[in-house]
C-alpha cells in the first residue's frame, strides 16, 4: 500500500512550506511586561512577606477572570511580586479574600492534585512560546509542579527541587492568604546570556467559586496558552548556578511469602538490602541528564487486579518515578493539535516503559516440582538526556540495561538452573524541530531492543532484536492556528530465529495464520518480521464548533511490543466528528458540549471490521456538578479476531450507552457514578456487558480523605472463545483442520477501590489503598463455529458430558474439553508513609499485602468467597527507602 510514502511526503512538505507560512506574533508581545527586581537581602521563606522587597516594589495586580465569567473582573484582588538573586527566582503573592473563613485549604502530599485555593506560576524561560514549567502552591502550603508543552498541554510528571511556604490570616480580616516561592535557576533551562527575557503568567484559583483569575488567559473558544504569556524582564542571571544533583539512597526489603513446606528455595521470609543513586545534571545550557544506578522502584502503588479473558494484554500505567519524570518527551505523534480522538484506532504506544524491568518471560523446564523465579528483571542502570539542542529543536534519549535472570528449580529430585530473561538493552531517541514559531513541526523517533541470546535456551521464545523508525509532523493551515493537519509514519523490524518468527506471526497481535485470509500467511522460513503504520489527522480547534478527523493504518507485520504497546495489527480505520461547545455561562450551566462521530475500519483484506455512530454530551452545571452521556450504534461487521487466528465471523449490530455523574469536588462529601451497558441482541439474552461503579469520597477534615468505589460488572457473552481442537477432515475446508469451540459465559465481578489518605504536614503523609475482588464465571452451551463468515454454531447440547468434560461430535473423534468455569478472588493493597524532610530528600515506609484464592466453580457466593479470601495466607512485603538530595 502507498500510504507510508504519502505520509512521509506530507511531513517533508510541511517542513518545506514552513518558510512560506507567515508567523503570528505572540500575543504576549503586546501586553505590559512583568519585572523582576534584584534582592538586596535574603528572603526568609515563611510566607509572611516581611521582607522590604515585597513592600517597596510595585506588585502586579491586573488580573482578569477567565472562568466562569470570562473577561470580567475578579471577585477578589491578587498582588504578585517577582524578585531574584544569583541562584533563584522568587515569587510572592498576597491573595486578598473578603471571606477568609471560606478559603479551601486541603492538606495532601506533594504533587497530588485536589480542589484547593492555590496560586500557579507559569514560566517560559526559553521564550519559545510553546513550552516551559509550572509551579503551584496551595493555601495549605502543598507544592505541585510540572512542564508545559505544545503551547496548551501540561504534564505533572516532572518533579523539580524547589520550595515554597503559605500562610493564612487569622480569619478576622480580608488578608486571605500569602505565599512565597523559591525556584532555583538550576532547575530551569533557558538561553545563555546575562540579561534574560522570559514568558510568565500567574493564575489564582478561588475554589469556593471555581474561579480562575489570570494575568492572561486562553479564551475558551480559542487556542494557544504559552504563546500568550507577557514578558518577564529585569532578570540578570550570570550563570546557571549549581547544576549537578546527586541523590544516593539505601533500601531495605523484608518479604514474608506463602510457601510450601517442601520447597527447598523458600522458607517464608527473605531480606534484601540495597544501595543506589540518582543523578540529575545540566549538560551544556539546554539539556538535562538523568541517570540511575541500581534503581529501586519499590515505593509505588500496586497494580489493580483484573480478570482478562480477551486476547489483548492488560495495560497498566507507569508509576515509577524515574520513568514518569519528563516522560512527555517520548509521547510521539501527539504534537501539533490540542486534542486527538481515537475512534476505532488500536492505540499504538511507541514507548511503554513498563517493558523495562518486566517479569521474566522464559519458563522453567516442564516437570519442575519447585522453582525460584525472580518477580521482576533487575535494572542494572538507566539514563536519559532531555532538553533542546537549539532553540527550536527538542531532543530526548533514554537507555537502560536489564540483567540476565536465572531461575533455580527442582525436578525429579535434581536441582537445576534455567535462564528466564536474557541481558537486554533498551534505547529510545526522539527529536522535534519547530519552524516559524510552531506553525510547522517535523519530528523523528527510533527505538531499539537488543537481547543477548547466547545459547541460554531462550532463542525460540523471545525476539533477538526489535527496531522502530518513525517520523511525525504538523502544519497549521491558517495564521490564527485554527486548522491543523498532523500525522506520523513508521516502520518496524523484529528479528529472531525461524521458530520465534513463526510464533510471532501466529500470536494475538498478528494472527497471520488465518485460514480464510488470502492477504496473510505464515512464512516458516522468515528470520524477521517487518511492518509499517501511519496516521493523518485534520483538526479545527478554535471556535464554538470544532472538528476532528483522522485516517490511520497498521500493517499486518507492524510490531512495537518489545518497546511499546500495540493491541492489534492489520487494520485501516478512519473517523470524522464534530463538536459544538456552549461556552457562555447561564443560570443552568457553566459550559456544555455535544458531539457526533462516525467511524469505519477495514483489514488489509477488505473486510469491514469496524463501523458505527457515536454521540456524546457533557454539561458542567452552575453548581459545578458534572454529567457526561454517550450513545453508540455499532453496525454489523466482520470479526476477524474472535476465533483467535481462525476464520472470520459475523459481528452482529449492537449498541452502547453510558452515563457519568459527579458532584462538586470542593464539597466535604463528593459522590460520583459511572454506569455503562453494551448490548447485542440475539437468542436468549444475546450478549450483554453491564458496569455499575458508584463512588463516595468523604473529607472529614482538610487533611483527611476517605473514598470507597465499589464496582459491579455483569457479563453475558453469547460466544466466548474457549479453545481450538484438531479435527482434520471433520470440519469445513477453510477452517484449517481445527474446531473453534465457544460457550456462553455468565460472569459476575464484584470489586472495590478503597483509599484512606492522611496528611500530617505538606511534607508528611500516609496513603493507603485496598482492592478486594471476587469474580465468578460459569460456562455453558458449548458449541463450535459452523461456517466461516457467519454467526452459526453447532451446539453440542447432550454431546457434552459435564461429568468428564468430554465432547463426542456426531461422526467425529471424541475430545476432552473440560470446564473452564472459575471463581477467583484477590485482596491487595499497600500503605505508603512519605516524609520529605528537606527539598528533594525523602524517606519512605511501605507495606504491601496480597491474598489470592481460586476454585473451579462458576457460582458467585460472596459470603463463602469473602471467608475463603480472608482465610487465605497473605504475602507481605515491607520496605524502607531513604533518599538524600545533594546539590554539588
Amino acid at each position: 500500500m502507498p500510504f507510508i510514502p504519502v505520509l512521509v511526503l506530507i511531513c517533508l512538505c510541511l517542513a518545506g512550506t514552513a518558510a512560506a507560512q507567515p508567523g503570528r506574533p505572540p500575543i504576549g508581545d503586546s501586553l505590559p511586561p512583568l519585572r523582576s527586581v534584584r534582592l538586596r537581602e535574603p528572603v526568609a521563606l515563611d510566607g509572611a512577606l516581611a521582607e522590604a522587597v515585597w513592600r517597596e516594589a510595585a506588585p502586579v495586580r491586573w488580573f482578569t477572570q477567565s472562568y466562569p465569567n470570562e473577561g470580567t473582573a475578579p471577585s477578589e484582588s491578587t498582588w504578585v511580586w517577582v524578585a531574584h538573586d544569583d541562584d533563584a527566582l522568587y515569587v510572592a503573592a498576597r491573595c486578598w479574600d473578603a471571606h477568609p473563613d471560606s478559603i479551601i485549604a486541603s492538606l495532601v502530599r506533594r504533587d497530588l492534585w485536589v480542589t484547593s485555593d492555590r496560586l500557579v506560576v507559569y514560566l517560559d524561560p526559553y521564550h519559545d512560546h510553546r513550552g516551559g514549567y509550572f509551579f503551584s502552591i496551595s493555601a495549605a502550603g502543598v507544592l505541585w509542579d510540572g512542564t508545559l508543552y505544545n503551547d496548551v498541554g501540561q504534564d505533572d510528571s516532572w518533579d523539580g527541587v524547589w520550595d515554597g511556604r503559605a500562610r493564612r490570616g487569622d480569619g478576622t480580616d480580608a488578608v486571605g492568604w500569602t505565599c512565597e516561592m523559591r525556584i532555583p535557576f538550576s532547575q530551569l533551562r533557558f538561553r545563555p546570556g546575562a540579561e534574560q527575557v522570559w514568558g510568565m503568567n500567574v493564575r489564582r484559583r478561588l475554589e469556593r467559586n471555581t474561579e480562575l483569575d489570570e494575568l492572561v488567559y486562553r479564551p475558551r473558544n480559542g487556542s494557544g496558552f504559552v504563546s500568550r504569556f507577557p514578558h518577564l524582564l529585569g532578570l540578570e542571571v550570570a550563570g546557571r548556578g549549581r547544576s549537578i544533583e546527586v541523590s544516593p539512597y539505601t533500601t531495605g526489603k523484608a518479604e514474608y511469602l506463602v510457601y510450601d513446606p517442601g520447597d527447598p528455595f523458600h522458607d517464608g521470609s527473605r531480606y534484601t538490602p540495597g544501595l543506589g543513586g540518582d543523578l540529575r545534571m545540566s549538560v551544556g545550557n539546554n539539556l538535562t541528564l538523568n541517570a540511575a544506578v541500581n534503581p529501586d522502584f519499590g515505593q509505588v502503588e500496586v497494580d489493580p487486579a483484573v480478570v482478562n479473558l480477551s486476547d489483548v494484554e492488560s495495560y497498566f500505567d507507569e508509576k515509577r518515578p524515574f520513568f514518569t519524570e519528563n516522560s512527555r518527551v517520548f509521547d510521539f505523534g501527539s504534537e501539533g493539535a490540542n486534542r486527538y480522538w481515537g475512534f476505532g484506532w488500536p492505540g499504538v504506544t511507541f514507548f511503554y516503559s513498563r517493558r523495562i524491568g518486566r517479569a521474566p518471560q522464559g519458563p522453567v523446564p516442564g516437570g519442575a516440582e519447585y522453582s525460584d523465579v525472580p518477580v521482576a528483571t533487575r535494572i542494572l542502570g538507566a539514563a536519559k538526556l532531555t532538553g533542546k539542542l537549539t532553540p527550536s529543536l527538542h531532543f530526548g534519549t533514554m537507555h537502560a540495561l536489564t540483567g540476565r535472570e536465572d531461575a533455580d528449580y527442582l525436578a525429579a529430585g535434581a536441582r537445576g538452573t534455567a535462564t528466564v530473561e536474557p541481558l537486554t538493552y533498551y534505547g529510545v531517541t526522539s527529536g522535534l524541530k519547530e519552524f516559524r514559531g510552531g506553525f510547522n513541526g517535523l519530528g523523528a523517533m527510533t527505538t531499539v531492543v537488543q537481547r543477548r541470546l547466547d545459547g541460554n535456551g531462550l532463542e525460540d521464545l523471545v525476539n533477538r532484536q526489535a527496531l522502530l523508525a518513525a517520523v511525525d509532523g504538523w502544519h497549521f493551515l491558517d495564521r490564527g492556528k485554527m486548522w491543523v493537519v498532523s500525522g506520523w509514519a513508521g516502520m518496524t523490524r523484529v528479528a529472531g530465529t525461524t521458530a520465534r518468527m513463526v510464533a510471532l506471526q501466529r500470536d494475538a497481535r498478528h494472527y497471520l495464520q488465518r485460514p480464510d485470509a488470502s492477504h496473510l500467511g505464515v512464512d516458516s522460513s522468515a528470520t524477521a518480521l517487518t511492518g509499517y503504520g501511519g496516521l493523518v489527522s485534520l483538526n479545527k480547534q478554535d471556535g464554538n464548533l470544532i472538528s476532528n478527523s483522522s485516517f490511520g493504518i497498521v500493517s499486518p507485520g507492524f510490531d512495537v511490543n518489545d518497546m511499546g504497546y500495540q493491541p492489534r495489527a492489520d487494520v485501516a480505520v478512519g473517523h470524522t466528528g464534530l463538536q459544538y461547545r456552549f461556552l457562555r455561562p447561564n443560570r443552568l450551566w457553566r459550559e456544555a458540549l455535544t458531539a457526533v462521530v462516525t467511524f469505519h475500519g477495514f483489514d488489509f483484506g477488505g473486510n469491514h471490521v469496524d463501523a458505527g455512530y457515536w454521540q456524546g454530551n457533557t454539561v458542567t452545571f452552575a453548581n459545578d456538578w458534572y454529567i457526561d452521556t454517550e450513545l453508540m450504534y455499532v453496525s454489523p461487521t466482520v470479526n476477524v479476531r474472535r476465533t483467535r487466528g481462525g476464520p472470520r465471523m459475523l459481528e452482529k449490530p449492537g449498541g452502547y450507552g453510558s452515563v457519568t455523574f459527579n458532584t462538586a469536588d470542593r464539597k466535604r462529601l463528593v459522590f460520583s457514578l459511572h454506569a455503562d451497558r453494551t448490548y447485542t441482541p440475539g437468542a436468549g439474552h444475546g450478549t450483554d456487558y453491564c458496569n455499575l461503579n458508584p463512588a463516595l469520597e468523604w473529607k472529614p477534615a482538610s487533611n483527611v480523605s476517605l473514598s470507597v468505589g465499589p464496582n459491579l460488572q455483569r457479563v453475558i457473552e453469547d460466544a466466548q472463545y474457549v479453545r481450538k481442537v484438531a479435527a482434520a477432515g471433520e470440519v469445513p475446508e477453510d477452517f484449517g483442520g481445527l474446531r473453534y469451540v465457544f460457550a456462553r459465559l455468565d460472569q459476575t465481578t464484584v470489586s472495590a477501590d478503597v483509599r484512606v489518605n492522611i496528611s500530617f504536614t505538606p511534607r508528611l503523609s500516609l496513603q493507603t489503598y485496598i482492592q478486594p475482588l471476587v469474580s465468578a464465571g460459569r460456562f455453558s452451551d458449548f458449541k463450535e463455529l459452523a461456517r466461516a463468515g457467519t454467526y452459526d454454531f453447532v451446539h453440542y447440547g447432550a454431546l457434552y458430558d459435564p461429568a468428564t468434560g468430554t465432547v463426542t461430535p456426531p461422526g467425529g473423534t471424541p475430545f476432552a474439553l473440560g470446564d473452564p468455569s472459575f471463581n477467583t478472588r484477590s485482596l491487595r493493597g499497600n500503605a505508603v508513609l512519605r516524609w520529605e524532610y528537606r527539598p528533594g530528600s525523602v524517606l519512605y515506609f511501605v507495606w504491601t499485602q496480597e491474598r489470592a484464592d481460586f476454585e473451579p466453580d462458576g457460582e458467585l457466593r460472596l459470603g463463602r468467597s469473602t471467608r475463603r479470601l480472608f482465610d487465605a495466607e497473605a504475602n507481605d512485603v515491607f520496605m524502607v527507602k531513604a533518599t538524600y538530595h545533594l546539590d554539588l
